[in-house]
């Protein structure tokens, strides 16, 4: 897929993630609907209906690419290379919970590389997208402002997690990267305010999906920041049942 298109096809999906945030708060003010599924995690109306905006356009826009959403079955039992990740809403508790850091998200994966994203954290009314290398952008009234421009004080390292409580191998990259505070941050906003350099660092033992990184690693990784393994080994996408590795994430590779 040549990046012209890419660039066409995220560009184009803006406009739809506008509307479906739109419609997610529209959906909260009046009241979710919400039930618990097998893994014990809340899904709601809201996350139906942005799940449904997202595919059906993405559909339109992309037919010849796979989806794998977080809330269909489609395509979870298939081997891919080159598909779309959605994760409709990430961070459903602070959504159902009236918080504001919840995040609308897909990531283009090409042979098995998160290659292209889009984020919208309606509640906060930010848009992140990047679709190639050098090329990750926050949307601002209409403009584009470039997120590989970042002007780190190494002596004032902050951190985002996903708990309070770190364990103490987070603790002890924290004290490698020379981490002087962080702050609980649940959604993929947390790849995005890294990808800016408004914090710098984030540490997380295995846990999650696919679903829940492919977009924010693409914007992240386009921004000039790097996202490994706790190993220090590239993530690819497309693994048996889609579950996460350990992740380290800097806003640059010379932290």
């Amino acid at each position: 897929m040549e990046i012209k298109k890419i660039e066409e096809t995220i560009k184009n999906l803006t406009e739809v993630f506008f509307k479906a945030g739109n419609i997610s708060i529209e959906l909260r003010k009046q009241g979710l609907t919400k039930h618990i599924k097998k893994d014990n995690t809340p899904v709601t109306n809201g996350d139906i209906e942005v799940n449904n905006i997202i595919l059906n356009s993405l559909k339109k826009i992309t037919p010849n690419i796979p989806i794998v959403s977080e809330e269909t079955a489609e395509n979870k039992n298939i081997d891919l290379n080159t598909f779309w990740l959605v994760d409709p809403i990430d961070g459903t508790y602070d959504y159902i919970n009236n918080r504001d850091e919840f995040t609308l998200n897909a990531g283009l994966i090409i042979n098995k590389e998160a290659i292209a994203g889009i984020i919208y954290a309606p509640a906060k009314n930010r848009m992140f997208y990047s679709y190639g290398n050098n090329l990750s952008y926050e949307l601002k009234d209409n403009n584009e402002k470039v997120l590989n421009d970042k002007n780190i004080d190494k002596n004032n390292i902050k951190a985002v997690s996903y708990s309070n409580n770190l364990k103490p191998e987070i603790i002890e990259i924290h004290k490698k990267l020379k981490v002087k505070e962080y702050l609980k941050m649940k959604s993929s906003l947390k790849f995005c305010v890294i990808a800016t350099g408004e914090f710098h660092v984030y540490a997380a033992e295995a846990r999650a999906n696919e679903w829940d990184i492919a977009a924010g690693h693409a914007i992240l990784k386009n921004s000039g920041g790097t996202i490994t393994d706790f190993d220090g080994k590239e993530i690819f996408y497309g693994k048996s049942g889609f579950k996460n590795p350990s992740l380290i994430l800097k806003s640059t590779d010379d932290l």
